[in-house]
């Protein structure tokens, strides 16, 4: 073997596991960005503590830019029905060039965050009038282009959006640029998988129940696009889209969907907020994940998901940002713990027996259904996985004094400091002492756009 052939070989003084810490790990990176195994030896020493870097399951990426635009009081029921008309009126403005700009700061954000991928659920195809672009994939291909730049890992989860609520009317004027019948979105799905590469995934995305019809759903799910492939889908992440679902299905949401389709590993369940007993353990057993955004859900008074009775039923689960109002796993994970403390009175819901830590179990439990979620092999430092890892600051006066046991507790509740120092992604550098490799670039342009789009009239 060439010396240009042989694998890089690195050093962590502990090297996280997943059911534990490694002292003194020795790993290798090939040349096309995977983990494999070396003999012990001489290594680059890459730092302290060393973890695999975290999926981040659901994404819209243009919302970015609206982060912060919808916190005045409207009417007096202010809700996620009145924060979506917010949302629509902002969308109609965005253009491939926009979203592109919009994006690339976005997953910049997320690289020094410690997200080292991304599944971008992404319905924003079309212009405002519903005309499609030319080509008609431009605004998937700016979401491709927006990754790559960034140097970030993209699962592409293009979405059908067919219907304006449960009872099948017409999608609205400002909902007319996500619409796609099930022959369209297919031909769109066929144009993004020739971009397939190490760096991209293209899965599937349903939008939701009340915007799929059931023909449409067994169409796609029956179209050969589906297998072996990530399937996505929002699900009962208000109790309004519940009590639609009853009144007009006679079932709720998520027994609808394990009753009309094989909800298996290739599934994601986005939110899946509120689940009876019965739904919560069907879940459990179909191995599919659930995704669960909890800064989100609680700026959009979502609800809360019941986290100790799906963890004991052995279900799966991952994190996303989704609206983006808060760009960290760290306080992805804190709230979905605090968010269960605070409904119950009790402390460390996460960790299910005595002595457990709840920093391990949730990195754990989010590292393994983020992977899972994303359809790459990512999520472990283990050969034959993509070399996805962010190095923590072990001058950092939180990591003081801590050893393995409380290490991660420490991570993600001794603060606000950013603790991720560096970040690799796809064994390249991206991140280096806090710092991206092209922040200042695309934040000037990220500045430029939003600046535009101030002034843009909508449409």
């Amino acid at each position: 073997m060439t010396s240009s052939n042989r694998p890089r070989r690195c050093h962590a003084g502990y090297l996280w596991q997943g059911d534990g810490w490694t002292r003194d790990g020795i790993f290798g990176i090939g040349a096309d960005g995977m983990l494999q195994a070396v003999e012990d030896g001489p290594a680059e020493t890459l730092g302290t503590w060393v973890l695999p870097g975290m999926p981040n399951l659901h994404s819209h990426a243009f919302q970015r830019a609206m982060a912060g635009l919808a916190e005045r009081r409207g009417r007096v029921d202010d809700s996620f029905w009145s924060w979506r008309e917010t949302m629509y009126a902002f969308a109609a403005s965005i253009g491939p060039d926009d979203l592109k700009a919009i994006a690339a700061q976005l997953y910049v954000e997320m690289l020094k965050a410690g997200y080292t991928q991304v599944c971008e659920f992404h319905y924003l195809h079309h212009r405002p009038d519903g005309a499609p672009y030319a080509p008609p994939e431009a605004m998937s291909l700016a979401l491709v282009e927006a990754a790559r730049e960034a140097g970030i890992a993209l699962t592409l989860l293009p979405v059908l959006y067919m219907r304006g609520g449960f009872d099948g009317r017409p999608l609205g004027a400002r909902q007319r640029r996500f619409g796609h019948e099930v022959e369209t979105y297919l031909r769109l799905l066929e144009t993004l998988r020739a971009q397939q590469d190490a760096d991209l995934k293209v899965g599937i995305a349903l939008h939701s129940l009340r915007a799929v019809t059931e023909d449409a759903l067994q169409a796609v799910l029956a179209s050969g696009l589906a297998q072996d492939t990530p399937i996505h889908i929002h699900i009962a992440e208000q109790i309004g889209e519940v009590q639609d679902c009853l009144a007009i299905r006679g079932v709720r949401p998520v027994e609808w969907l394990l009753d009309h389709a094989e909800v298996d590993a290739r599934w994601c369940l986005v939110h899946a907020t509120h689940l009876s007993e019965p739904e919560t353990a069907r879940l459990a057993r179909s191995g599919a994940v659930a995704g669960l955004c909890p800064t989100t859900e609680a700026n959009l008074g979502d609800g809360l998901f019941p986290l100790a009775d799906y963890m004991d039923a052995g279900g799966r689960l991952g994190i996303g940002s989704d609206s983006h109002i808060s760009v960290s796993p760290v306080e992805e994970l804190r709230w979905l713990e605090y968010g269960q403390r605070l409904a119950t009175r009790h402390r460390n819901i996460a960790a299910r027996h005595e002595g457990a830590s709840v920093g391990q179990a949730l990195w754990r439990a989010a590292l393994k259904g983020g992977a899972q979620a994303s359809g790459l092999v990512i999520g472990a430092l283990q050969p034959g996985h993509r070399a996805d890892l962010l190095v923590l600051d072990d001058g950092s006066p939180l990591l003081a004094a801590r050893e393995e046991p409380a290490l991660l507790d420490s991570f993600l509740f001794a603060g606000n400091t950013p603790l991720v120092r560096h970040v690799m992604s796809g064994g390249r550098w991206v991140v280096r002492d806090f710092q991206h490799h092209d922040e200042a670039r695309i934040a000037q342009r990220y500045r430029e756009t939003v600046q535009r789009l101030r002034q843009r009239p909508p449409g």
